[in-house]
Formats: structure tokens, sequence, C-alpha cells
């Protein structure tokens, strides 16, 4: 124990001399020795900490701590080293532990210290809450604040004096201290609120701002520090009176805020009441002390349940006024009590005159107002605005106030859960009491909803009685309307204002009712009341015109007296002046239309409601054509019953409501409506026919006006709808039927618009317009037709087109220009023909046109012979398009025989169909006419664009900068006109700049990207740029987009890519099959084109349809005889022989040996003697196919003739002397005689010595020594070959020859392995293609190895349908030994895909064999 003691001295001392490895040495002893010694462990502790070995220091005092909690050593060891190492919320961890042991202790002074030492740290690094953890311990509630109350009270006067001043202080003058923490906390509830605000706005499916508030403000309140602080301030012996106000103001929003949090829910109904009785018991201590918070006294009032404002409190409102009197709600209650002259100040009380003078008084009115716009979510507000817009007859307003205060009202209910039925019942009230008399009867269904829901409630409320009564009374219903207005002069029998009107109403209900004799009287009796009552002179003008309604029908002149008198008690009562004017215009003796009519006048101007006066004003204008006068009236009848908007406009409470609400006066409506459409206004003109309809439903005329207006703005099948349902209202009306026509043709449905054009010419066969109409759809649906390429059916219709505009200019001399114009199109459309299907019908036709058409032509003579229709010759398109220039021509002067200046239309026809004529027939003689024409269309309509861009078209060959400036223009003018940016695009590439071509093109498939030119154009430059593809795929797109566009071009290049690719293993003859296709379409549409008919014939040729192929070919070699008979064109010359040549190839196809040898014989005359490649080629051919025929005719002597002509044509031309070489050997093998075959072989090894590459004489060669087992002769002819290199070897036999020959070789030897071995090497080399697969899988079956078969046949796949086939075939035959269920499927795919192959049939009878001898 001595050993201890000593230990712990020798530490403390070193500890005091700072010798801390002295100290920490004997500590350590002193542990070593008792391990739990609390002195020891905590000099070592601050020995280490001194020496620097921090985290052992802290481990010595946590050790430290945990012996001995009680005593406050270590703590304050720990303390200091937190401290010195700047681990500020361990420091105040640490501080925390020494003031509750300090406490315990009843040590004040240290506590104190400790305390003061935790708000430091906690002010300097701490957080706004922590620093509200540290103050609260010294509130009353805490144990620390009774262990300090026992500090003296500080000496402010010697700060120095004591280490605890500021605890002192905080003890002993605590409100600042409490009023600081209220402070702090205030803000960091408001901060945490607004935080978890805007944390929980972000999650997904979050509510809204509002309700989300209310959330978060509830989960606070249950933890918010304030109420008990607030109380703690409220409850302080030193609170002045100023900061218990604004502490109970704190405390009342606290409340409030917490209230309006609570959900008005059943589950939180008892929450939600305790606390409105808090804010209730907070609000009623302010009003009693009359304390200045305007939100107390202003929730008092907005809490009051009174129905009117007459019945709020007025000593009370008076008391806001005067406590607040800057206040907006105290300007608005000021106005209101000046507005209904209520005293409210306590001079007045007195007697006291306070008047302002008039001079500098502002209106209460604009008071009001003013006062509103400050506090528009006032209830209170909203109640007084919506009773003085009411008395101020201002229904319109009163109607959005009211609502407006409704739903405040409901806010409030909600927020407060406290409900207030009579406030709800006075907004229902001011509302319905609005909608009665808010442009009647528009508004009445609603408000007899509300006048239902109040009465239910309050069955004698004087307002809604009155209100259902005029509801019933603007109905026609008289005799319920009396009984109410009767209850009401009950209830009220001496007032002056609502009880006297109830009563004249009454009176008025009786008159109408046929019981004059006791409603008269009373009216008579109220004309004197009303006429001695101030601001009465409108009631006693509407009382003393009722009565004379009464004498109106029995004693007119009474009645004429009291309409007079009525004007007389106030000149501005419109009624009286309709009755006036009425009695001027029907029964004056004289009758005086003109002092009528402005008595309507005066009624209209004074109340445009004034229905009877507005329509008679109207009929009037409408007699004197003053049709923009009747728009005037119109417009403002229909403003007088409200409009569109129904008088809500803002608001959309009710407008969908009243919109459907029947107007009073349909005519204005249809007048409307009429005016609109004739102005072209369409949306207007429809809107107006609608509602129009909706108070006529059963009119025709509307109907069909509907209708009428919907075409117009293009919604085609509403306009259908619209008339159908006119024809059902009126089935005789003509004008219907023809307005539907009009919608269908616009609509593209011609055939049935044509129809309903001639069923009314029916019963109107001379009525001009609707032939006119029937000639313009004949027209379009020609044109339709034409485009879809129906060339006979669209001739037809052109054809019908001329005859129904002759019968128009028989029937009538009226629309010559038109009838002549349609005319002129009709024939210009059937010029695009060559030949007529019907030619009779069109000659006649067109005779009949000529027949009317002048002999001289001004504007053609110089260019073209006077239009002659020919009567045996055959008719042609260019006799057709002189016949249209004829016409084109005889309309111009027609427009200058009439005194008016050729129109634009008529110059641009004559110009374009000049262009036509001049591009056909191959004279440019016109040219400048053609130019000249435009220009003057232009001229007279600068800013059409289809005039410049038919001009750019014509400058298109001989000026481009005339031509690009043409369609920049047209573009101008219309800037989604694809058919200039076409153009333009076409001109760059005319003249190779293809990257403006390219972005014009560009440009053009973006407006429009079903127009197939843009398409095409963009083919060509992509063909420009090398992309012969993308070319061929762009060209694919624009024949399917529009028939006949891009035919020929399209199956040029397909042609030209079959025959450059034809040895590929994917481009098999199917693919010509859309070139046929296409190009029988474009033949048949022009059937004269000479280059479409040779090149169909040699697509033909190509598919084996060689009988169409020789026909076209005769059509080629007729069309192309009469070209060359006009013209003499060296180039026409040319395309005759080529015809010829190839009708010869095909008639030797069709074994038509004479035939051929004939069509060779002409081709040869032909040819000149030049050694031109083509005439070479062409003669070499000719001479070889006359060769051919002698031999297959059997005349052998003639064809080695012609065969050695044609070796000496070829002369020193390798590849044309090769090629007939092998043909010669072919033909001299066929001869089956040995000596012709020692030839045949002779030629071609001589062939071959002179053009070692020539592929197809070693072919034949080796096919010769196959043939005759020569394998010398086959190694002979194909070892150079198989010595090459795999790639120049397939460059040299793209058709694969050489693989075929050597295994069709080795199968004649019996030697099918090495067949196989040729066969895979070449699939080994090109494992993708098709055929070799194919050989070798017919090979395995061969050799009866169907698995083997299967296996190479099951990984292909093909893109051609006959790879497909051949493939499918081959499956099911190798099938068809194991599985014949599968094979079947697999040979009826085959079928399905080709019904026409035989093969596939032949393989199907094959597996069906092998089935039923399985079974």
């Amino acid at each position: 124990m001595s050993f201890v003691k000593s230990k712990l001295k020798t530490a403390r001392d070193a500890l005091g001399k700072k010798d801390y490895e002295a100290a920490r040495n004997a500590a350590s002893q002193v542990l070593d020795y008792e391990t739990d010694n609390y002195n020891a462990t905590v000099f070592l502790a601050l020995s280490l900490s001194e020496l620097g070995e921090h985290e052992e220091s802290e481990q010595a005092y946590r050790r430290a701590t945990a012996l001995n909690p009680e005593n406050p050593l270590a703590w304050q060891g720990l303390s200091k080293y937190y401290e010195r190492r700047e681990e500020w919320e361990k420091y105040a961890e640490s501080l925390l532990h020494l003031i509750e042991l300090h406490r315990k202790l009843r040590d004040a002074v240290k506590c104190a210290e400790s305390w003061q030492k935790l708000l430091d740290v906690r002010h300097e690094k701490g957080t706004r809450l922590q620093v509200i953890e540290v103050m609260s311990l010294l509130l009353p509630q805490s144990p620390v604040y009774v262990a300090l109350s026992g500090l003296p009270p500080p000496d402010l006067t010697n700060p120095t004096l004591t280490t605890t001043l500021v605890a002192q202080t905080a003890i002993h003058h605590s409100l600042p201290h409490i009023e600081e923490l209220v402070r702090l906390v205030e803000t960091e509830e408001e901060n945490t609120i607004n935080k978890e605000i805007e944390k929980r706005r972000t999650r997904l499916g979050a509510p809204s701002l509002e309700i989300l508030k209310n959330e978060v403000v509830r989960e606070l309140w249950d933890r918010s520090r304030l109420p008990p602080l607030y109380e703690e301030i409220l409850n302080h012996p030193n609170t002045s009176d100023d900061l218990r106000r604004s502490t109970d103001a704190k405390m009342l929003r606290h409340t409030q805020r917490h209230l309006y949090a609570i959900p008005d829910t059943k589950d939180f109904c008892q929450e939600k009441s305790k606390v409105l009785a808090q804010v209730d018991e907070l609000i009623k201590g302010a009003i009693i002390l009359r304390i200045p918070d305007e939100l107390a006294w202003t929730m008092y009032l907005e809490s009051a349940d009174c129905e009117t404002i007459a019945e709020y409190d007025h000593e009370l409102v008076k008391q806001f006024i005067e406590i607040f009197p800057s206040s907006p709600v105290s300007s608005l209650l000021k106005g209101y009590f000046l507005y209904m002259n209520i005293s409210y100040s306590d001079a007045e009380n007195n007697g006291e005159d306070v008047s302002i003078p008039k001079s500098h008084e502002e209106d209460p009115f604009d008071t009001i107002l003013n006062a509103f716009a400050a506090v528009p979510n006032s209830s209170v507000a909203n109640r007084v605005l919506s009773e003085l817009y009411v008395t101020e007859l201002d229904y319109e307003n009163a109607v959005k106030v009211a609502e407006s205060g409704l739903q405040l009202l409901n806010i409030q209910e909600r927020s407060t859960g406290r409900k207030l039925p009579r406030v709800r019942i006075g907004y229902k009230v001011i509302l319905a009491t609005s909608l009665v008399h808010l442009f009647p009867p528009k508004h009445h269904a609603r408000a007899l909803r509300i006048i239902d829901d109040v009465l239910s409630q309050s069955a004698d409320n004087v307002h809604c009685l009155m209100g259902r009564a005029f509801i019933l009374e603007k109905a026609g219903k008289w005799d319920e309307a009396a009984t109410l207005f009767a209850r009401v002069d009950e209830l009220l029998p001496d007032d002056l204002s609502t009880g006297i009107r109830a009563r004249e109403e009454n009176a008025w209900c009786c008159c109408q009712i046929d019981n004059a004799d006791e409603g008269l009287p009373i009216l008579k009796n109220i004309v004197p009341i009303l006429q001695n009552m101030d601001n009465s002179g409108e009631d006693a003008a509407r009382c003393l015109w009722r009565i004379g309604q009464c004498y109106w029908h029995d004693q007119r002149e009474e009645g004429y007296r009291y309409f007079i008198l009525s004007l007389k008690s106030n000149p501005s009562y419109a009624p009286a002046f309709t009755s006036l004017g009425i009695y001027y215009a029907e029964y004056a003796s004289p009758l005086d239309p003109n002092r009528a009519s402005k008595c309507f006048q005066k009624a209209f101007e004074l109340d445009p409601r004034e229905a009877e006066a507005a329509r008679r004003l109207a009929e009037g204008f409408a007699e004197d054509r003053e049709w923009d006068l009747v728009e005037v009236v119109a417009r403002r009848t229909i403003e007088g019953e409200g409009g569109m908007d129904a008088g809500v406009r803002g608001t959309n409470a009710f407008v969908t409501e009243t919109v459907r609400y029947l107007p009073t006066n349909a005519w204005a409506w249809k007048a409307l409506g009429a005016v609109e459409l004739h102005r072209r206004n369409y949306p207007p003109a429809i809107e107006a026919f609608q509602i129009a309809l909706r108070a006529e439903p059963e009119d025709a005329l509307s109907w069909l006006r509907l209708g009428e207006s919907y075409s117009k703005a293009g919604r085609h099948v509403a306009a259908i709808k619209a008339l159908e349902r006119a024809q059902e209202l009126d089935p005789d009306d003509w004008v219907c039927s023809y307005l539907i026509g009009d919608v269908k043709h616009k609509m593209g449905n011609y055939h049935d618009a044509i129809y309903t054009f001639e069923s009314i010419l029916a019963t109107r066969p001379t009525d001009a317009g609707i032939l006119v109409s029937l000639g313009q759809a004949y027209l379009d649906l020609g044109r339709s037709e034409l485009s879809e390429g129906f060339q006979g059916r669209a001739e037809h219709s052109f054809s019908t087109c001329i005859l129904v505009g002759l019968k128009t200019i028989e029937a009538s001399a009226g629309f010559r220009s038109v009838v002549w114009k349609t005319i002129g199109d009709a024939i210009f459309g059937l010029s695009a023909r060559s030949t007529y299907t019907d030619e009779e019908t069109v000659r006649n036709a067109l005779k009949s046109v000529v027949a009317l058409l002048p002999i001289e032509n001004d504007h053609l003579s110089g260019f073209i012979v006077p239009a002659v229709v020919p009567e045996d010759a055959a008719l042609t398109g260019i006799k057709a398009l002189e016949v249209a220039l004829a016409a084109y021509s005889y309309r111009i002067s027609l427009d200058q025989s009439e005194s008016t200046t050729a129109g634009g239309s008529a110059l641009f026809d004559l110009g374009i169909a000049l262009h036509t004529w001049v591009t056909k027939s191959g004279l440019p003689n016109a040219k400048g006419k053609v130019l000249s024409l435009l220009s003057q269309a232009l001229r007279e309509d600068p800013g059409n664009s289809l005039y410049w861009l038919g001009l750019g078209d014509a400058y298109f060959l001989s000026n481009a900068k005339s031509a690009q400036h043409a369609y920049i223009k047209a573009i101008e003018f219309d800037l989604k006109n694809v058919a200039a940016w076409t153009s333009l695009g076409l001109l760059y590439l005319h003249y190779n700049d293809t990257e403006l071509a390219n972005e014009a093109l560009y440009r053009a498939q973006t407006l429009d990207p079903d127009y197939a030119v843009a398409w095409i154009g963009q083919a060509l430059v992509a063909t420009r740029n090398g992309h012969n593809v993308e070319a061929a795929a762009l060209l694919e797109h624009a024949i399917g987009l529009t028939p006949n566009v891009g035919d020929l071009e399209y199956s040029f290049r397909s042609f030209r890519r079959y025959r450059s690719l034809g040895h590929h293993a994917d481009w098999s003859g199917e693919t010509l099959i859309p070139a046929f296709f296409t190009l029988e379409r474009y033949c048949g549409r022009r059937p004269d084109d000479a280059t479409g008919l040779h090149l169909y014939a040699l697509v033909c040729e190509s598919l084996g349809q060689f009988e169409t192929a020789a026909n076209q070919l005769m059509r080629t070699i007729a069309i192309l005889e009469a070209a060359y008979e006009v013209s003499e064109d060296p180039i026409v010359e040319r395309q005759f022989t080529i015809a010829n040549s190839n009708l010869a190839r095909i008639r030797l196809a069709l074994r038509d040996f004479e035939g051929a040898t004939q069509s060779f014989e002409s081709a040869l005359g032909l040819l000149s003697e030049d050694d031109k490649p083509e005439t070479k080629v062409l003669r070499v051919q000719a001479h070889f196919g006359c060769g051919i025929a002698s031999f297959l005719q059997g005349d052998l002597e003639v064809a080695l003739a012609n065969f050695e002509a044609a070796l000496e044509s070829a002369r020193d031309d390798k590849t044309l002397r090769g090629q007939v070489t092998v043909l010669l050997a072919q033909t001299m093998w066929a001869i089956q005689n040995d000596e012709f075959k020692e030839s045949s072989k002779v030629q071609l090894l001589e062939c071959i010595g002179s053009d070692p590459e020539n592929l197809t004489a070693i072919n034949t060669l080796a096919g010769m020594g196959a043939l005759t087992d020569d394998e010398s002769l086959v190694d002979a002819a194909l070892s150079e070959l198989l010595a090459l290199p795999l790639e120049q070897r397939y460059e040299r036999d793209p058709g694969r020859n050489v693989d075929y020959l050597l295994t069709q070789y080795h199968l004649g030897q019996q030697d099918a392995k090495k067949a196989g071995s040729v066969m895979q090497g070449a699939l080994l080399v090109e494992p993708s293609r098709s055929e070799a697969r194919a050989s070798l899988a017919t090979l395995m079956i061969q050799e009866r190895k169907p698995d083997s078969a299967l296996a190479l046949l099951s990984g292909s796949k093909e893109a051609s349908i006959e790879n497909q086939l051949m493939l499918l075939r081959l499956q099911a035959i190798a099938l068809s030994r194991d599985n014949t269920e599968a094979a079947m499927r697999e040979i009826q795919r085959a079928v399905m895909l080709s019904p026409s192959d035989v093969r596939c049939w032949q393989a199907l009878a094959f597996v069906r064999s092998c089935a039923n001898i399985a079974t």
C-alpha cells in the first residue's frame, strides 16, 4: 500500500514539474501492481496526452471514467484532452457529463462553468439545434436549472467577480434568455419545415404542395418547443405588455397553422376541435382586450356565421375600423357603411358633422374596389363586394365574386373545421339572384338548383322566393309565379322595395293569365306609390308599360296612352319604345313606318335585349340591302342575350353549361353566320349556325348553311352529315343535293358527285351551274383515272366532260369562259394519249368542239394550222392537242370580246398547251410565243406561283438563268410548292450542280414525302454520284408511290443490271418480273413509245415470253418506220436496224426460220460498210443468225457461207471472233458427222490458241471431250485453267462451268467419288453458293445418303424464290425415305411458292409415291 502511495506521489510531483515521462513510468508501475487504481489511470492518461500519445491517452481516460463514473477528475481531463484535440462533439459530450456530475454533487459553480463552456463551443462550432439544446438546460423545468438556482444574483457592476456571470444572468434574468431561445427555435422549425417539404416534393407520387405543407406541419407540431416557450414568456413576471401581445400573436399564428394542418376528417375530428377551441380562446382574449392584432380580429369577423353583412355586430366592426384604420379591410368596411348610409364612428352617433366635402370625397364603391384588390382572399371582402354588385345590378361580377367567396368558404371550413351554414346561404342567395337576372333565361337551370337548395334550409328566404318566381315567370308559368310573388307580398306587406315589386309582379302574372280585372287595379294602385318614391322612375315606367300592355289587345289607344306615360316617367325605358314602334308600324292611322323605325332604333340603342325591335330593324335593313347594319344588329342582339360566353368571361364555372343553352334569338345567330360565311370566316360561321340549330333543330336552311360552312372550312365529313340532315328535313331542296355533290367532289368521290349532279339535272336539265359542276367533276375524274393508269376510263371521262361542256354552251350563254376552260382541259387530258379505245366517240366530241370554234385564230396564226379533226386518218394525241389549243385561244377571244382583260388563267393554259405541242411536235418555231403567253399571264397575276413554275419549265432547256429565276420566284410566293423545289433541283442536276440539286430535291421530299418526281430526281443525283445501289432503291420507291412516273427508267436499270449480273447466284429471271409489269403498264399508257416497246420486248425475251416479245418488236418496227419516213433521222434508222435484229433472234427462238432470215437480211441491208463496233456486232449477229436459220432449215451450204461471212465480219476482234467460232463449232457438232465434229474441235483449238482466255471456247472443247470420253482432250482444254489460282479462275469463269464440266465428266466415267470431290472443293471455296450446295446434295441423294444431303441443306437460307424452291425440293426428296410427313410439308411449301413450276409437282408425286410405298 505504501508502494502505491509513494508511486502516486512521485507521479503527482512529476506532473507538477512537467516531467511527463517520469509520471508515466510511476503511474504505470502502480497500474502494474493495482490495475484498477483510478488516480494512477488519470495520471497515466495526462502523461500520455502531454507526451503526444493521444490514442493511448484517450483510452486511459475512458478506462478511468469507467472505473469511477461519479468522479469528475477523469472527465475534466478528458474534456481538456478533447478541447486541445479540437474534437468538438466529444468535447461537448464530456462537458454534458461534467454538468450532470456537478449537478449531482451540487457544485453549482462547477456546473455553471461547464454549461458556459458547452454554450460557447455550441455557438462557435455547433448547429442552431445544438445551441437550442444547451440553452434549454436553463429552462425552469430542467434539473440543471434547479442546481444553478443556488448561484447568487449577478453583479453587473463587477462582471469579473465570478466565473459564472452568463449562467447567473440566465438564471436570475431569464426573460432575455427565453426570448433568444424562442427566436432560435422559430428559425430552426421554419427551416426544418422548408427542408422537409423540398425533400418530399421530389418523391414519386408526392401530393400537392398544400397537402405536403400540412403533413409536415402536423408532424412537427408534436415535437415543437414553441408552445411551452411562449407560455414561459407569457407567465414570466418581467414580461412587458408589448412583449405579451406580440407573444400572444405568435401563439395565435402558431396554433392557427397547426389547426389548418389537421385534416378535416372523422379520424382527426376531436384533435381539430380541441385546437380550434384554443384558437378561439386566443382570438376571444384579443377581442376582449382590444389588442391590435389584425389576424385575430379578421379571423373573428370571418368566423361570424351571418347571412348578410347587415347581420354583423356593427359595434365590433366599428372597433375594427378604429383599431386598424389603415387596413384594406377597414377601408372596405368604411366604403360599405358610406354606400349604405350607415354611421360607423362615435362622432356620427353623437350627431357631429364629420362628413367630408363631396368635392374631395372618394366614391364609396371605388373605395371598396380599391380595398378589395388588396385582400381578394378575404371572405368578408368577398361578401361585401358581392352584395354591392347585386345592388348595382352588375350581375356578371356578382357571380364571379360570389363563386370566389364560396371557394374561400370551402377552404375556410376545411381549414378550421367550423361550418358556417348561414354564410353559405348568403353566398348562394347572391349567386342565385345574379344568375336569375344575368341574361335570362340562360342561367336559370343552375339558379334553380341553388334556389331549391337554399329553400330546403330556409323556406321563407325572400330573395330565393323572388328568384324562383322570376324563373317561372320567364318560363311562362304565370300561375306558379303568381303564387310565389303573393307569398313574398305576405311576408313583406309594408316593404317598399322587395314587397312592392312582388305585388307588382303578382298583378302582372294575373294579367297574363287573363285575369286583368284583378291585376289591373293593383298595377294602377302601385303606380302612385312608385311615383312618390325617390329613384323609382324606371319602376314606375315599367308598371305604366304593363298597364298599357293590358289595354293593348282591346283598347289600343288607351294602351298607346300608357306607353307615352311610361316614357314620360322614364324616357330611357326601352320596352315602351318597342311597343310604340309596333303601334306606328301596324296600327296607327295612317301608318308611320319612319317613326316606327326610329322607335325601334331607340329601343335597341337603350337595350339590346329588345329582340322584337332588333328583328324588325334587321328585316328593314335587309330589305334595303344594308348588310353591314344587319350584322351590327345581329351582333348586338347576341351580346344582349349573353353572347358565346354567357356573360361570364374569364370564369370556367359554368360556361360549358350555359353555352349549351338554347339561344332566344336564333335569327340573330343565323344572320351572323351568313355574314361570316360571306366573309369566309368559316369557324365563326360554323359556331353561329350550330348555336342557331340548338334553338331550331328542324330548320333545314340552317343545316344547309352549316354544311356549306363545314365544306368551305375543309371539314368534309361534317359537311356531309349536316347536308344529309338538311336533305332529310327538306327532300325537295335541290340546292342541298348540289352542295352534297360539291362536297363529294372535293373529297375525291367523283363518281358519287357525278351521280348527285346528274340526279339534279333530271329535274333541272338546263341549269348552267349544275352542268358546269358536272363537267368539272368528269374532268377531275379523268385526271384521277389518268394518274392511276386507267387509260380507257380516263378517255371516257374526258369525252363525257366535253359533251357536258357543249351541252352547257347550248343551254346558257353564261359561264362561257369557264365552260371553254373545262372543255380545253378535257381535250388537253385526251391529248396525253396517242391512240384511243373509243376513237369514234372522241372524234365526234372533237368535231363538235371544232364546229363551235372560229376559223381564224389570232393567237395561233403562223404557228399551227386551224384545228381539223381528220375523217379517215387515225386520230392522234397531237390532233387533240391542236383542238385544245384552239379552245384555249377561243377562251381568250371571248374575254376580249366581252371587254374584259384576258385573264392570267386563260393565257397560262394556252402557253402550257402550246409548250406541250412544241415538245411533242419537235417544231421550235412557237417557242417565243410560249414565253410571251406565260409572261402575259404573269403580268396579270404576278403572285401566282403556278405561272412562275410554268415559265421556268419553258426556259428549262434554253435559258438556265431565267428558269432558275422563275423557279425561285415560284418558291418565294409559295414556300411549300413541292413541284417548284423539284423542278429547281432537276434544273441544277441538268446543268451538273449535283450539290444544289440534292439540297433542292431533299427539300421537296421533306415537304411531300409522297411526291414521286422528287424521289426520281434523287435517284438521278445518286446515279450521277456513282451510288447505283441507292439510285435503284430510290427509283423502286418512286414507282411505288405514283403509277406511270419513272416506269421506263426503273425498268431500263433493272434490265441492265440483270444483263450485267446474269451469272450471279441470287440474280435470277424472277427479278425482272417487276420490270415486266411496270413496262406493261407503261406501254399501255404510251402505246407509241418505241423505246418502251423495245425494252418491253427484251424483258419478255429474258423471261421466255417470246410471242409477246415478237409482237412488241413488230409494233416497235412499225412505229420506227413511220417516224423515219417523216424525219429520216439516222438515229431512228439505227434503232430500226437493232429492232429487226432482235426480232430475227426471237423468231429463231420461235422456230420461225423464214421470218428470222428475212429480218436478219433486212438488218444487213440497212447496215453501212463502216467498221464501228456497234455496226460490226450487228453485222456479225445478222450473218450468224442467217446461218443458224439456214442450218435449221437444212440448207447446210448456205449456213456455212453465212458462218464464214460472220467470221469475216468479225475480222481482228478477238472477243467477237471467239464467240462466233464457239457458235460455229457448236453448230458443226450438232450435224452429228464425224468429219464436222473433228472440224469443230480444230476450230476451237485454233480459237484457244489465238485467244487462251476464251473461257467459252475452253468449256465447249472440254464438253466435247467429255461427250466423246476423250480424257486427253478434257485435260488439254482445262489444264491451263485448273492451274490458275482460284480467284483468277473464278474471275474468268463466273458461271462455274469448269466445275460443272468436271463433275459431269467424272459422273460419265462412273466415278462418283471424284465428282463428289470436285463438288466438295467448290462448296468449300464458296459455302454460300446455293448451286454448289444443291449439286452436292443431289449427288448425296443419288448415292442414297439422305442424311448427308439434309445436313448440307439444313443451314441454307436463300433470298431468291428460285433457290428456295430448289432447296425445298431436295429436302423433300431427302426426307421422303424416312419421314414422309415432313417431306410432304416441305414439298407443299414449294408448290405454294410456285404453283406453275412443273418440277415441284413432279417432286410432290415422288413424295406421295414414297408415302404410299411406306404404308
